[in-house]
């Protein structure tokens, strides 16, 4: 008979799970390890098993018999099918109060599904986001758990002692009910595709506007990393660009293909805005950039086509001769760049709020902000500045009415404003930036021309409209004689 000895059980040992079950053990707890194929569980043991108190299992029934009460299994495996099959799997042999982990991206609708059935069964279940990749998961994630309360009291303080801490707190609370976690971790990447591609437009600003060398543009995401723009996207761009390939002497860069790839939680924020009818217009326009990029074929035939362009292609004129103009340009872009980011992630919390009324989550949005300043992908010095604008009780409908950002967006748009003209005349796509400003213009503005649309509406498919003047919904006999008539009269 096997001895229940383990607080904690990891199924699934890929990267991700044996650096988590690694985190896991180094931090006081005994973990239970387990993996179809017993070679990935054999190699953890070798490796690592010296790190902590593991208790590997060859078959599931082990590894369940390993876990103390209320059994707690954590599941790392491919999403989909395979998730589906190993939660049937565990609560087969678990019995009731015991607590089932889905820690990797799964859809949050999935997850409402799953806990749905499992919690008819007399289990929990939780779906837990965990950003910040291998390196998070080894060193200290940042982590996002949905499920019970009563679950939460188990899970909670182990899910503590591992996570990344930001000013001496854990990146980790309890986020929700049901799909809260994965939703929240969800919008969480949905904002780092729109980070990461104004950052890519920033770049490409320097390097094709500007002429300047992937070391130079380097140097400058380093300097903006002791500001504002402070974040781990910011950092690593930096490293990014001072690497030199070693086979060929030439900048990284360079020699990388301009094919970026996605795994589908950025399309499932725009999707799941489309339903919820929030605009993301800069994490759209990000998911649609990577689909723009992996379609180098349509692209090459644009270039053998010969689409035309501005006269001074990809250029930026007298800028880049000038030493001053230039680096006022690059501060312009610095500007540009933040504004975007704060629209980036208002729209994020936009979508969470809406996301809660929805599916009737009581979502903390100040403590999320403060998750997420530690570990995950967009950890960044304004999340501080995030969590204190929801932290302070006022009740404000995005962050750009917050004092603070509202400010940092007057004090940036003119720079935001000539970067976008200047990228525009010079034939630069920066399709984050300008929907971020046209989204913020579009906020700003008293009255939008969807008055016409409705009218419009109204005559080809008599959709009706409201007045300005008087409640109800109205139609116009535009096959008639154009009289207008109350609906319901």
């Amino acid at each position: 008979m096997t001895q229940a000895e383990a607080n904690i059980g990891v199924v699934g040992l890929a990267a991700m799970g044996a650096s988590l079950s690694r985190n896991l053990a180094r931090h006081g707890n005994t973990v239970a390890v387990f993996n179809r194929h017993y070679s990935r569980t054999e190699t953890l043991m070798n490796e690592h098993g010296s790190e902590g108190r593991f208790v590997p299992a060859h078959t599931l029934q082990e590894f369940v018999a390993s876990l103390t009460r209320p059994r707690t299994a954590i599941i790392m495996v491919k999403a989909g099918d395979p998730t589906d099959q190993m939660i049937n799997d565990l609560a087969d042999l678990m019995e009731a109060g015991d607590i089932i982990v889905d820690a990797g991206n799964s859809y949050f609708k999935d997850t409402i599904r799953r806990e749905k059935a499992i919690r008819a069964r007399g289990l929990h279940f939780v779906g837990c986001g965990v950003s910040g990749g291998e390196e998070g998961a080894l060193l200290g994630p940042s982590m996002m758990p949905g499920g019970t309360d009563e679950s939460w009291e188990t899970l909670g303080p182990i899910l503590e002692s591992i996570a990344a801490r930001a000013e001496g707190e854990p990146c980790v609370t309890h986020i929700g009910t049901d799909g809260a976690g994965h939703f929240v971790k969800m919008v969480h990447n949905g904002i780092e595709y729109a980070d990461m591609q104004v950052i890519a437009e920033s770049y490409d600003l320097m390097r094709r506007g500007l002429g300047l060398e992937p070391g130079r543009i380097a140097d400058v995401f380093e300097e903006w990393n002791e500001g504002d723009l402070n974040s781990y996207l910011v950092q690593i761009t930096a490293q990014v660009l001072h690497h030199v390939d070693a086979r060929t002497g030439r900048p990284f860069i360079d020699i990388v293909k301009d094919q970026a790839g996605m795994k589908g939680t950025g399309t499932w924020t725009v999707q799941t805005a489309l339903d919820l009818a929030v605009p993301v217009t800069g994490i759209g326009e990000a998911v649609f950039s990577r689909g723009l990029s992996a379609s180098a074929d349509l692209r090459e035939e644009a270039a053998r086509e010969g689409l035309a362009g501005p006269v001074q292609e990809g250029g930026l004129g007298d800028l880049a001769s000038d030493p001053d103009r230039c680096k006022a340009f690059i501060e312009d872009i610095r500007k540009a760049l933040y504004a975007s980011k704060i629209v980036a992630y208002a729209q994020g919390f936009n979508e969470m709020e809406e996301g809660a009324r929805e599916y009737g989550w009581n979502l903390d949005l100040g403590a999320i902000a403060r998750i997420w300043r530690g570990g995950c992908i967009i950890r960044a010095k304004f999340l501080n500045r995030i969590s204190d604008a929801y932290a302070s009780g006022g009740e404000f409908g995005s962050l750009l009415f917050d004092p603070f950002f509202k400010q940092a967006i007057e004090e940036a748009q003119d720079s935001w404003r000539r970067v976008v003209t200047a990228a525009t005349g010079a034939g630069i796509p920066i399709p984050v930036f300008a929907s971020s400003l046209s989204y913020y213009d579009g906020l700003r503005s008293r009255r939008l021309p969807a008055a016409l649309i409705q009218g419009q509406r109204d005559l080809f498919g008599a959709h009706t409209y409201g007045r300005v003047d008087e409640s109800g919904a109205f139609h116009t006999l535009w096959a008639g004689d154009g009289s207008e008539i109350r609906q319901g009269d």
